[in-house]
C-alpha cells in the first residue's frame, strides 16, 4: 500500500472527508481505538480482524484524531495492537455475542463521559457489531500457532476454516489449526500441494495477559 497518503501514518492533515472514531475488540483484554474514513464503512475493521466493534463518533479528520488521542491519554487505550497478540487471544473468545461486546460497551460508556471532546465530532450511540460468524470463528478449534516464515521447499497445506483480517486459519491433517498471515506470501509463487501438512517454521502461541494494562 502507498503510505504517502496513509491516515494511519499521519502523512495527511487536510483530508476534507468525514472520519469515524471506533472502538475495536479482538479478544479478552484487547481493545483499541482508531479512525477510518466514513466512506469506507467497516472495511477497516474487517482488515484488522476486529471480532467486535462500535462507532464512537463522526467528524473532520483532525477532530477524529484529537478524540483518538483523548481516549489514549485518559483511558489508556492503545491505537495499535500487534497481530501476534490478536492471533493468540482468538483461542479463548467468549461464546456469547453479549460477552464479546461487554468490554466495548463499558469503554464506550466511559469514553462518552469524558470532557474535552471536539465540538465538531458528533457522538454515536454504542451499537456493537460482531464479526465472529463473518470470519468463521464460531465453534472453531483453537489454533496452536502461526507460521513464522515461508522457506524454499516448504509447504503449508490444510483446509481453510476461518479468515480474520490477513490471517487464514488452516486445519491440518493432524487435526490442529495453524494460522497463516497472508502478508508473508508476498514474493512467493503459489503451487498446488498434496496433503494437509505444514513443513515451514511455526511459532507456538502463548496466551497474552488476561487484562489489558490501563483499560479498566
Amino acid at each position: 500500500m502507498d503510505r504517502a497518503h496513509s491516515v494511519a501514518a499521519d502523512t495527511i492533515a487536510d483530508d476534507p472527508r468525514p472520519y469515524r472514531v471506533y472502538l475495536a475488540w479482538f479478544g479478552p483484554g484487547l481493545v483499541k481505538v482508531g479512525i477510518t474514513a466514513e466512506e469506507r464503512g467497516s472495511a477497516r475493521l474487517l482488515e484488522q480482524g476486529a471480532v467486535c466493534f462500535s462507532w464512537l463518533g463522526t467528524g473532520p479528520l483532525m477532530a477524529a484524531r484529537r478524540t483518538e488521542e483523548l481516549l489514549r491519554a485518559a483511558l489508556g487505550v492503545p491505537d495499535r495492537i500487534p497481530y501476534v497478540e490478536k492471533r493468540a487471544v482468538r483461542a479463548r473468545l467468549p461464546g456469547a455475542a453479549g460477552e464479546r461486546a461487554a468490554e466495548v460497551t463499558e469503554l464506550h460508556r466511559r469514553a462518552v463521559a469524558l470532557g474535552g471532546w471536539p465540538e465538531s465530532l458528533t457522538p454515536a450511540p454504542c451499537q456493537p457489531v460482531d464479526y465472529v460468524e463473518v470470519f468463521g470463528l464460531g465453534d472453531l478449534p483453537a489454533a496452536v500457532g502461526a507460521v513464522s516464515e515461508l522457506v524454499a521447499g516448504g509447504a503449508v497445506g490444510g483446509r481453510l476454516v476461518a479468515a480474520a483480517g490477513p490471517d487464514l486459519h488452516l486445519e491440518t491433517g493432524a487435526g490442529s489449526v495453524v494460522v497463516l498471515d497472508t502478508r508473508l506470501m508476498t514474493g512467493w509463487d503459489l503451487v498446488p500441494v498434496g496433503g494437509e501438512e505444514v513443513t515451514v517454521p511455526v511459532r507456538q502461541f502463548r496466551a497474552p495477559p488476561a487484562v489489558q494494562s490501563g483499560l479498566f
